[in-house]
């Protein structure tokens, strides 16, 4: 055999050699990849902050506590520690916590520079170094060991996931477990035993308001015969919502309205309306935070209980109380027409519809329109009690029942309690009560942050909102609810009059106080 077959020959041999050795170890790495897949850490719940959004984080959030962890990625016992504080923390944090809402489980990394200052703040002395208090008490804050008196304090025996947890429990006089599943919740606070929960619905509120404008672009409801209904509904929220975020976040879509939906918005299958629709779901109506994904006053015990409905009849109390006289007829037309264009339960929206169509004489005081909110939902109640018996949906922890309870408001029932197989409400102190329960209670947990901004008005927002608390808002979309409401209207011709400077889009940038 010639000396060049024999090179051949070896040359074959050892790429095949290479080819299989090369392919032995792409097999052994795509192993290794497997392996290192089903091994990978598991989901990260706890929330890493830094400098830049420590404060905001935990300002806003709706948990009544929060645990900080202070660490260092290079530090070996922090990161043996990380699973467990994550066993703790998926029991809290995200869309499918266990219990939601109540603490928010946090990390900063002191081992990056841009926290440095933020570390020296809290005296971080070792890693890992876990704090506790309430949340908007870290923002702008520090801790120093010879503190006294501090609403932070540091969590000195959590260093594994069973001791966090026994610590946590103690601190809250809960009993939460490590295996806790979702909606298997003794933990969870009955509504009916503490009326000043309703403080925290202001958070549900944020989520029902935007859980609602989703379900409106989603199902493409917005068309030339509901526009103006959303619109009108729209200047009731900038006006008179609860919440700061979702005031700033409604008059910002009512500004855009008429650019982003045409009278002939969606009359067709056109490109343009589509682009329309991805442009105004860019509007965060109540803030880049919100939807959260979960609910705290609005929790049911069982995952397709309360929620939605619970939060949108919450927020609708919530506008019923703030009105003013002046403004009453409007606001009852705008929420009867908006159930009624946008609420998806045809059922529910039906019999809400009805109770509207009912009332002959328009409504000249705020305290009548916020009377018959009330009576039409616990109307409601009263079909869904007999429904929910018979079908056993009911939560069980969370009955429907007529409202308010004689233990809220005693004063609200009069001395004889029944009267034709029903309740003899006092009407005044019913009222009284809804002014209190949905108006000062509801926000008060705001006003304790400090967020709720209801403590001034600048210049942008004389602008915006005048001494009638109504919104200015484009021509065009003004017109079609022009007849609801006179006032609304001219305000609209005096509005679009100035909208040709566009001055007034790049003020509202900076609006802080709505």
């Amino acid at each position: 055999m010639s000396r060049a077959l024999w090179l051949l020959i070896l040359s074959l041999f050892s790429l095949t050699f290479t080819l299989s050795a090369s392919s032995s170890s792409w097999g052994s790495r795509s192993i290794l990849r497997a392996v290192n897949t089903d091994n990978a850490d598991v989901h990260d719940y706890a929330v890493e902050l830094n400098a830049t959004n420590f404060d905001e984080v935990l300002r806003d959030t709706p948990a009544s506590f929060a645990v900080v962890e202070f660490f260092a990625h290079w530090c070996p016992a922090c990161r043996n520690y990380k699973p467990q504080y994550e066993k703790v923390a998926r029991l809290f944090n995200g869309p499918d916590a266990v219990h939601p809402g109540i603490i928010l489980m946090t990390r900063v990394d002191c081992a990056s520079k841009i926290n440095t200052k933020l570390c020296d703040n809290f005296s971080v002395g070792h890693y890992p170094m876990l704090f506790w208090g309430p949340p908007s008490k870290f923002a702008s804050a520090g801790w120093e060991p010879t503190q006294t008196k501090s609403d932070i304090r540091v969590i000195d025996d959590g260093r594994t996931a069973d001791r966090l947890l026994s610590w946590i429990n103690k601190q809250t006089g809960s009993s939460f477990a490590l295996d806790d599943q979702k909606f298997e919740n003794e933990h969870l606070s009955s509504n009916v035993s503490d009326p000043g929960q309703i403080a925290r619905a202001v958070y549900d509120v944020e989520e029902a308001t935007s859980t609602a404008f989703e379900i409106i672009l989603g199902h493409k409801m917005i068309k030339s015969n509901t526009r103006a209904s959303l619109v009108k509904f729209l200047q009731l929220l900038v006006a008179h919502h609860p919440s700061r975020r979702c005031r700033k976040g409604s008059a910002e879509v009512l500004v855009n309205f008429d650019d982003l939906c045409p009278l002939d918005m969606w009359s067709a299958d056109r490109q343009e309306d589509q682009d329309a629709q991805a442009a105004l779901g860019n509007f965060q109506i109540c803030g880049r935070d919100v939807p959260r994904g979960y609910w705290m006053f609005c929790r049911g015990s069982k995952n397709d209980t309360r929620g939605f409905s619970c939060g949108l009849w919450v927020l609708l109390h919530s506008l019923s109380v703030r009105i003013e006289d002046g403004e009453s007829n409007f606001a009852f037309t705008t929420i009867c027409d908006f159930v009624h264009n946008f609420f998806i339960c045809e059922e529910c929206r039906r019999h809400f519809y009805d109770m509207c169509s009912s009332v002959s004489t328009p409504f000249n005081k705020s305290r009548d329109f916020a009377l018959w909110l009330w009576s039409a939902h616990n109307k409601v109640n009263e079909r869904l009690i007999k429904e929910e018996a018979s079908l056993g949906t009911a939560d069980p922890k969370f009955p429907k029942m007529i409202w308010p309870l004689r233990q809220f408001c005693p004063s609200c029932y009069l001395s004889r309690s029944q009267k034709n197989d029903g309740i003899e409400w006092d009407q005044d102190e019913v009222f009284k009560f809804l002014k209190e329960y949905y108006g000062k209670t509801l926000v008060s947990l705001y006003k304790d942050k400090g967020i709720n901004g209801n403590d001034g008005t600048n210049r942008v927002l004389e602008d915006l909102v005048p001494s009638t608390n109504a919104i200015v808002v484009p021509l065009g979309a003004a017109l079609a609810v022009a007849v609801a409401s006179c006032a609304f209207g001219a305000l609209a011709c005096y509005w679009r009059s100035q909208q040709k400077s566009r001055k007034y889009f790049h003020h509202l940038r900076s609006l802080k106080n709505i």
